[in-house]
């Protein structure tokens, strides 16, 4: 019994001893990221949701260039190019944010003149909601306020008051910003919070003046689609009735800015955008729902009546004329295979596609501008929500070769570095010098939907503009 608990020693000994001789297995190697990885590996930055939005250390703006922002997803199609250069970008955060808005948004077309950018927001809120006029300038990189709905309207307490601008901001040849206001939420446009019509409003550059041009041009109606004649000083509109209106479905309108007076009001209105052709006065949009009505001419030195003209276009936002005189047109994309792009002579009025605009998963694309030569256009899929799904791309749409670039993945670089994404937009404008690519962008900090709104300047690079 002894020697075979002695031999049992020895073994476990001489075992102890063989394991001790072997080699260490090699430690695993962790592969190193490559530029494209680390971006795709980076946790996003902790934020706390403050209001008003901050940026990080007390800064009132971020100017930043890097390679990340060529960095493209896995959605990107065929046939779309990159930039080879980077752009610079400034990121602001807007003011006036003080409070939770549900949410706080942009929804109007912003416009850029002057040296100067101007663009809306609102906070959402119905009954009692309230919207902000805005100035940019990019030499100082600071806001100034031109218009406070709810300082400019003061209702009383229980009133309605829009908490949306839905229109665009367009600038009349008497040097006033024009623009008209829409409801937060579909339910309070109601005889029960005193809802008689919305306005139609101005603010002025020079002075930060606002002052109320007409409530209610088409009564019991909010006012989400507009441009203007800056000549003539005309405003065109498209309504959405409220909830106690008479006349039902969306009526298109023309108001005498100067003479104080409709001109025109009529059902089987513009939908979501117009068309306003300075070489010739005359205004387009499509009748009724949706994008397959028939196109319909204005013409104030003609008739104060619409007429139907033949051609078929998509027509959910448009560019200002360029000096070639065409219009460039871009249909919604909701709800269909894609986005189609669309020229529109405005002497012939002749429409032709030019094929689809999205570059990746995103189609619908509710703000499109032309540079002042007429050659690029700028656009964001993903208005709605979503443009993060394809990085938040920034295209740039060359109209002599057909083709698309992205100058700009603005995702995941600012969620990464502030803990911002951005979700979309309704509001885009390019400097009459073509240089910079203004974006005011529905931005999130926490969440599947937007909650503030965050302004970027993009400083297009000259070589991607040649």
């Amino acid at each position: 019994m002894i020697r075979l608990i002695s031999l049992i020693a020895m073994m476990v000994l001489l075992l102890a001893c063989l394991v001790d001789a072997a080699p260490p297995k090699p430690e695993k190697t962790a592969k190193q990221p490559t530029a494209k990885s680390k971006a795709a590996q980076a946790k996003p930055a902790k934020v706390t949701v403050t209001f008003p939005p901050q940026l990080p250390d007390g800064k009132q703006f971020l100017t930043e260039t890097s390679p990340e922002f060529l960095e493209p997803p896995k959605t990107l199609r065929d046939g779309v190019t990159i930039a080879k250069t980077p752009p610079t970008i400034d990121f602001l955060y807007y003011p006036g944010q003080d409070y939770p808005g549900k949410p706080w948004s942009n929804w109007g077309d912003s416009l850029a003149v002057g040296g100067k950018y101007y663009a809306s927001i609102g906070d959402h809120l119905a009954p009692a909601g309230n919207a902000f006029v805005y100035e940019y300038d990019p030499a100082t990189k600071s806001f100034r306020q031109l218009a406070n709905l709810r300082e400019l309207l003061q209702l009383p307490e229980g009133h309605y008051s829009p908490g949306k601008i839905h229109s665009r901001l367009d600038l009349g040849d008497d040097g006033w910003l024009y623009f008209s206001t829409q409801r937060g939420s579909t339910k309070v446009t109601a005889d029960a919070f005193h809802y008689t019509g919305d306005w139609i409003v101005r603010c002025h550059p020079g002075t930060a003046k606002a002052e109320v041009v007409v409530r209610g041009p088409v009564p019991k109606h909010c006012i989400p689609t507009s441009v203007l004649d800056p000549k003539r000083l005309i405003y065109y509109g498209g309504t959405a009735a409220g909830t106690d209106a008479s006349a039902k479905g969306i009526q298109f309108f023309a108001y005498d800015v100067q003479a104080k007076k409709v001109l025109y009001s009529g059902p089987e209105g513009a939908y979501r955008y117009i068309i306003f052709a300075p070489s010739t006065g005359r205004a387009y949009y499509l009748a009724g729902e949706g994008e397959k009505g028939p196109l319909m001419r204005f013409d104030p030195a003609v008739s104060n009546v619409p007429v139907k003209i033949d051609g078929e276009i998509g027509l959910r936002s448009a560019t200002q004329e360029t000096p070639q005189g065409i219009v460039y047109t871009i249909s919604s994309g909701q709800g269909q295979g894609d986005a189609q792009l669309w020229s529109f002579e405005t002497k012939t009025e002749k429409a032709q596609s030019l094929g689809p605009a999205s570059v990746g998963s995103q189609a619908y694309v509710a703000s499109l501008d032309a540079d002042p030569t007429g050659r690029f256009l700028y656009y964001v899929p993903g208005a709605h929500g979503g443009s993060e799904q394809d990085h938040a791309a920034v295209v740039q749409y060359d109209v002599q070769k057909r083709t698309k670039k992205v100058i700009a993945f603005l995702h995941p670089f600012y969620q990464e570095r502030i803990g911002c994404t951005l979700k979309g937009t309704y509001s885009t404008a390019v400097d009459p010098a073509g240089d910079k690519l203004y974006i005011t962008w529905n931005a999130s900090r926490s969440s599947q939907v937007w909650d503030c709104c965050a302004l970027t300047v993009i400083h297009i690079p000259e070589s991607e503009r040649r």
